[in-house]
């Protein structure tokens, strides 16, 4: 079992009391992910803000809200599974909004460097917005073409995580640095993994 399945399994262990009480509300997967999403929003804005205000305080806060907002990600497909609510445009609604709410936290991580003149900051932002979306991308393409494709370094979670640490500790230390270096990480895993599943289709299609 590597570290990811068993942090899944612990959290599960830790959420399956409230995805009880969802079911039995009538709570559906779709409501959650569209609460994730609205919160991720909501970071967005308050990136922004925080932006607006040189507010270290409130990317600290963003940083918390966006780890909070990662939950919703994970109980969307446990309520789907346990509540046997499983459906394609399930699937598909929690893909979209899923890109949507990475971009939409990225968009307003830009806005703090564009606001503290930081040329450099936008511009390696930017690349980690293009590496998260080219992983999804390749991993549905290759989806498309019957090929599972979830090797990689930094897939979507890691990332979340990595992204609301980061702002966390620059609110608490005042220190843009640190977001910076967390949107580098991600600028260089983030591609690195998507040209990783590019080379494994194409193994995968020549063994075909």
């Amino acid at each position: 079992m590597n570290y990811r399945d068993y942090l899944q399994k612990v959290i599960y262990a830790i959420i399956n009391p409230l995805i009880n009480g969802m079911i039995k509300v009538g709570v559906t997967p779709n409501i959650i992910t569209a609460i994730g999403f609205l919160l991720n929003a909501v970071a967005a804005v308050m990136f922004c803000v925080a932006a607006k205000e040189n507010s270290y305080a409130m990317i600290g806060w963003t940083g918390a809200l966006i780890l909070f907002a990662g939950l919703f990600d994970m109980m969307d497909g446990r309520l789907a599974r346990v509540g046997n609510m499983s459906s394609a445009f399930g699937a598909l609604w929690d893909s979209v909004l899923d890109r949507y709410s990475e971009l939409l936290s990225l968009f307003g991580i830009s806005c703090i460097f564009f606001v503290n003149h930081d040329f450099w900051g936008i511009v390696i932002t930017f690349l980690a917005m293009m590496g998260s979306v080219m992983v999804s991308y390749v991993r549905a393409r290759a989806e498309g073409l019957n090929i599972e494709c979830k090797v990689g370094l930094l897939q979507r979670p890691e990332r979340v995580v990595l992204t609301a640490v980061a702002a966390i500790l620059a609110g608490i230390f005042s220190c843009l640095d640190i977001l910076l270096g967390a949107m580098l990480v991600i600028a260089v895993l983030a591609n690195l993994t998507a040209f990783w599943r590019v080379a494994h289709c194409y193994r995968a299609l020549s063994s075909k």
